[in-house]
């Protein structure tokens, strides 16, 4: 067996209220001193800055006076030491000491040492009006954040702890001074470029190569400096909205556990789910995954490095996937309406009083108008028969879909009975008004629905309507008794809907008394944003684990996202290989790929990995920038489809193209 750092105490479930946010400041260690004293440091040399510049422009604010301000006795050395000590900021990012992208913070940091070097370098630069206006922007920017940053630090939370003035003055500074910063430091580039001095620091052999460097800054400086003013535009918006916002209802239902802080926060129950799947066959993984301290960055690794460790065994796979979901069962908490909580697993175990009624709508379109032959919509028209073969076989020639999906279409098409059986079928939609939700195709085929989605009323009109136009049926759950056949539809969308997070137990009760002769066909179609999207994911599979292991005869199907590891056919594979290759060639993708750092246009193929059965095909679709809650989601989608086919239930998990939808 292999064992991992259990995860932290207050991760397990408790019968007790969770925690309350402590309101008390956190503890000051050794780092937190050192940046709040250097903070405080930087604050003030600003401040001496700011002291001999702002007497001089209050008593004559004109461009003159600014044209003098570089110039005044003592200023190069008073803004060397104000403005120098800044490249400790990208050690503090190399080290881990704050949470900036090193990449930015050097490039932020570089900027101003090259307007630095100009200003120094150059009698022109210093003379002119343009420099007084760089150095009297950057003291109006920076002693506001630097003292910002002490509160930030000895608070500990930036958005609503630190003093209003000053949070202010933070977020909207910027607006105005940052052109006039970057004005000031165009003037100062443009001016060193121009002046003979400035080149000739190291030599007249060196003057091309200084006045090119000089000049690179204007050139960079064009196409980025209005996204950087409207990235701070946008985190002004999420500063201030977070700052306001109302405090948070009491958590209900499936929630994330609370941490040591008394948060629930998302990272520590993700990673400990996937230090227990993975730990199930990799105790050294699991170890690494508790360690890693970067978990939103670098996720992605430890991802891949679980598909790799399931692709060992058919046995690996399944006990990576069982162990992943036993462990998310236990460690989500289920909170009742008076604040005890308990596991989802004790939660799902629980015998419950209360249920949902039940509603029913019958189509009124009439089995004549069920479509009779399948068709695929393409470019405003509907594909059937030999022209919809014939598209296929183009589609499948030229990659856009593979082989299996090409041939499953033409068998549609070649057997048009198989539509009219779909009249006999029972479709559980988990999240029926989903974007990328069968909803509307099965309709159209007569089939019957039952519906699940949020008990909003505009929700379930648009459903209830769509369904009494159609040829099918929608059973949904009810808040309480109401006749069906003579309610008016906005009576039935009052009262029509459930939530997932907090009736989870309720709906899976209701779920396995219906239709007790049927089979049902599963489909987990739901999404949320963010760490939302882990807890309606595990409410869906826990629903799902239920009804394929207590109900007879009931199906699973998923529709999994391209942004996630694939283990694919070695000729989607090969083909991968060489679309890259071919277009790595390519002037302009290969200048995309250096300008992002490797960042975009990356090779996702991964070398064949060995394991029982012979080599196995990966594709690395995951994007950083979704995060790990995003995959930790899609991930127990596969986890449960495995397992339950290892249980002889049929599962249908396909892969979604890539969808611009509403979310």
């Amino acid at each position: 067996s292999h064992t991992y750092p259990p995860p932290p105490p207050p991760m397990g479930s408790s019968s007790k209220p969770p925690a309350s946010t402590p309101t008390s400041p956190p503890a000051l260690t050794v780092p937190t001193i050192y940046l709040i004293l250097y903070n405080l440091l930087a604050c003030l040399a600003w401040v001496r800055v700011l002291a001999v510049c702002l007497p001089l422009l209050l008593a004559s604010p004109t461009f003159d006076t600014l044209a003098t301000l570089g110039s005044l006795e003592g200023m190069t050395l008073t803004l060397s030491q104000a403005q120098f000590p800044a490249m400790l900021e990208i050690v503090h990012a190399a080290l881990g000491l704050v949470r900036s992208p090193l990449f930015v913070t050097s490039m932020q940091v570089g900027s101003r040492i090259a307007a630095m070097m100009g200003y120094l370098g150059s009698p022109l630069a210093r003379s002119h009006w343009g420099c007084g206006l760089m150095i009297v922007s950057w003291s109006l920017v920076e002693v506001p954040r630097y003292l910002f940053y002490v509160f930030a630090l000895i608070t500990g939370d930036a958005t609503k702890k630190t003093p209003y003035p000053l949070f202010w003055l933070r977020y909207s500074l910027f607006a105005i001074l940052y052109p006039t910063g970057i004005t000031g430091e165009l003037t100062v580039f443009i001016n060193a470029a121009r002046d003979p001095q400035f080149l000739n620091l190291f030599g007249e052999n060196y003057q091309s190569l200084l006045y090119y460097f000089i000049m690179a800054f204007p050139v960079i400086y064009a196409p980025g400096a209005l996204p950087m003013i409207l990235n701070m535009a946008a985190n002004r918006k999420s500063a201030f909205k977070k700052r306001f916002a109302k405090p948070p209802p009491p958590p209900r239902g499936l929630v994330f556990p609370v941490d040591e802080k008394g948060l629930r926060s998302s990272t520590n129950p993700g990673k400990d789910i996937m230090a227990s799947a993975v730990g199930s066959v990799n105790g050294g993984i699991a170890k690494q995954i508790w360690n890693e301290k970067k978990w939103r960055f670098k996720y992605v690794k430890y991802f891949m490095n679980m598909v790799e460790e399931q692709c060992s065994s058919p046995q690996a796979a399944l006990d990576v996937a069982a162990a992943g979901l036993k462990r998310a069962h236990e460690v989500f908490e289920f909170v009742s309406p008076d604040g005890s909580s308990v596991s989802l697993k004790e939660a799902m175990a629980a015998s419950n009083t209360d249920k949902f009624e039940t509603g029913f709508i019958k189509g009124e379109g009439g089995a004549g108008r069920a479509e009779t032959s399948f068709s695929v919509p393409y470019k405003g028209r509907n594909l059937s028969g030999e022209e919809l073969k014939s598209q296929v076989k183009k589609w499948v020639a030229y990659g856009t879909i593979e082989p299996s999906a090409g041939e499953a279409i033409c068998k549609c098409v070649d057997h048009p009975e198989w539509l009219a059986k779909m009249r006999q079928k029972y479709f559980v939609l988990l999240g029926a008004g989903s974007a990328m939700g069968p909803f509307q195709v099965l309709l159209s085929l007569g089939a019957n629905i039952i519906a699940i989605d949020l008990d909003r009323p505009n929700i379930w009109k648009r459903l209830i309507e769509t369904t009494k136009r159609s040829t099918g049926s929608i059973t949904f759950p009810l808040k309480k008794i109401i006749q069906t056949n003579t309610s008016s539809v906005d009576e039935l969308a009052n009262a029509a809907g459930c939530n997932l997070f907090t009736e989870t137990p309720l709906i899976r009760d209701w779920l396995m008394q219906l239709y007790p002769d049927k089979s049902f066909v599963v489909g987990s179609y739901a999404y949320l944003n963010g760490a939302a999207h882990v807890q309606v994911s595990l409410a869906m599979d826990a629903i799902c684990q239920d009804l394929s292991e207590k109900r007879k005869g009931t199906a699973l199907a998923y529709l999994c996202t391209p942004t996630d590891l694939h283990l694919v056919p070695k000729e989607a594979w090969e083909d991968s290989q060489k679309n890259y290759w071919d277009y790595s060639k390519r002037i302009y993708c290969s200048l995309l790929n250096f300008l992002s750092r490797g960042k975009y246009l990356r090779k996702n193929a991964r070398k064949p990995i060995s394991g029982q059965g012979g080599d196995y095909y990966l594709v690395n679709g995951l994007s950083v920038a979704q995060g790990p809650n995003y995959a930790l989601a899609k991930r127990m989608q596969h986890w449960r489809a495995i397992t339950a086919r290892s249980k002889n239930c049929i599962v249908s998990s396909n892969i979604a193209p890539a969808t611009s939808t509403a979310s």
